[in-house]
C-alpha cells in the first residue's frame, strides 16, 4: 500500500509575513510545497491531501492544486477553530488555531493508509521522503507502530538568528522524548549551542538528531491523537492562545507503551524562511540543486 503524504499548510509565517505557501522561490517560480510534492510522487507516495483555510480555498486551488493534476490524486481538508470532538464547544471569543495535532485530526475520514505528516513551508529533500516512504511501505501488524525523520541538527540551521528545534532523544533508534530547546545557534568558535534551564551553554553535535515535524503515523494514530486533544481541551478549552502540537500526543502514548516511533536518519539538508533574511539563501539553494540536475527545470 502507497502511503499518503498530508501537508499542513493552513498556517501563516508571523515571523516572516504573508502566505509562505504561495512564495515562488524556485528558478521558475516553484513553491517549497512544489519539492515536497515531487519528492513525495518520486518515493513512492500514491496520494496527497492538503489541510488549509476555508477562506484560503480560492487561492489554493487555482495557485497550488491545479498544477498536480495528472500527476498525483490530492485531497483538501479544512481546519477550524470551531471543528471540535463531540461534546466540545469552541468559546466565541477564540481565533487562534488549536495546533498541528489538530490539523492532523482534520484528515481522519479521507485517510485510510500510513501517512506522513509534514510542514508545507520547509524543505525536506529527496533523500528525507524516501526514507519514511520506504519505512511506511513495509508491513505495519500492530497499532501505534510510527516513525519520524531525524534531521542532523547540522543541516537545519540558519545563519540569520536562532532557531528552535526539538531534539530528540532515542535508545536503540526508538524516540524516548523530543526536548524543545529554543535559541540554538552558532557561538563564537561556530559550534552549534543553546543555553539549558540552569543557564549554562549545551553544545550539540551537527548529528544530533531533531524533529522538523516530519511524521510517519499509521491510521490508528488519529483515536489516539483525539483521545489527547480531549485531554489538553479538557485543560486548556478556554486558555485563548493554548494549542497543542504534535510532539505532546506522540510522547504521552510512548510513555503509555502504546506506540513506539522509529527515529529515520537522513542526510538531508532542511532549510526554510524562518527569517526574512533567509529567503535569498533558499532561492540560492534551490537553483543550485536545479543547476545540478537533481530537479527538473519543469517539475509539473
Amino acid at each position: 500500500m502507497k502511503p499518503t503524504l498530508y501537508v499542513l499548510a493552513a498556517g501563516m509565517g508571523s515571523r516572516y509575513g504573508g502566505l509562505k505557501q504561495l512564495d515562488g522561490v524556485g528558478p521558475n517560480g516553484q513553491t517549497i510545497m512544489d519539492y515536497s510534492i515531487y519528492d513525495a510522487i518520486r518515493s513512492g507516495f500514491g496520494k496527497v491531501v492538503f489541510v488549509i483555510r476555508k477562506d484560503f480555498e480560492k487561492d489554493f486551488n487555482e495557485k497550488i492544486l491545479s498544477k498536480y493534476k495528472g500527476h498525483i490524486p490530492v485531497e483538501v481538508v479544512f481546519q477550524a477553530v470551531d471543528k471540535l470532538p463531540e461534546g466540545y464547544k469552541c468559546p466565541e471569543d477564540r481565533t487562534k488555531p488549536w495546533g498541528t495535532n489538530h490539523a492532523v485530526l482534520m484528515a481522519k475520514d479521507v485517510i485510510k493508509e500510513p501517512f506522513t505528516v509534514i510542514n508545507a513551508d520547509d524543505f525536506y529533500g529527496q533523500d528525507a521522503f524516501r526514507v519514511i516512504a520506504e519505512e511506511l511501505s513495509r508491513p505495519h501488524d500492530r497499532k501505534g507502530d510510527y516513525c519520524m525523520v531525524g534531521f542532523r541538527v547540522g543541516n537545519t540551521m540558519s545563519e540569520n538568528g536562532t532557531v528552535s528545534r526539538g531534539v530528540c532523544e532515542n535508545v536503540d533508534g526508538l524516540l524516548t522524548s523530543v526536548v524543545e530547546r529554543t535559541a540554538i545557534g552558532y557561538n563564537p568558535k561556530h559550534e552549534i549551542s543553546f543555553v539549558d534551564e540552569k543557564g549554562e551553554e549545551q553544545i550539540l553535535d551537527p548529528k544530533t538528531p531533531v524533529s522538523m515535524n516530519m511524521w510517519g503515523f499509521t491510521p490508528d494514530y488519529f483515536e489516539y491523537g483525539e483521545r489527547e486533544f480531549k485531554k489538553f481541551l479538557d485543560k486548556d478549552l478556554n486558555t485563548p492562545k493554548a494549542e497543542m502540537t504534535i510532539p505532546p500526543s506522540v510522547d504521552a502514548l510512548i510513555r503509555s507503551g502504546e506506540a513506539t516511533v522509529k527515529v529515520l536518519d537522513t542526510t538531508s539538508k532542511w532549510f526554510g524562511v524562518t527569517y526574512p533574511e533567509d529567503r535569498p539563501d533558499v532561492v540560492a539553494k534551490l537553483a543550485e540543486l536545479h543547476a545540478k540536475g537533481e530537479y527538473p527545470e519543469k517539475m509539473f
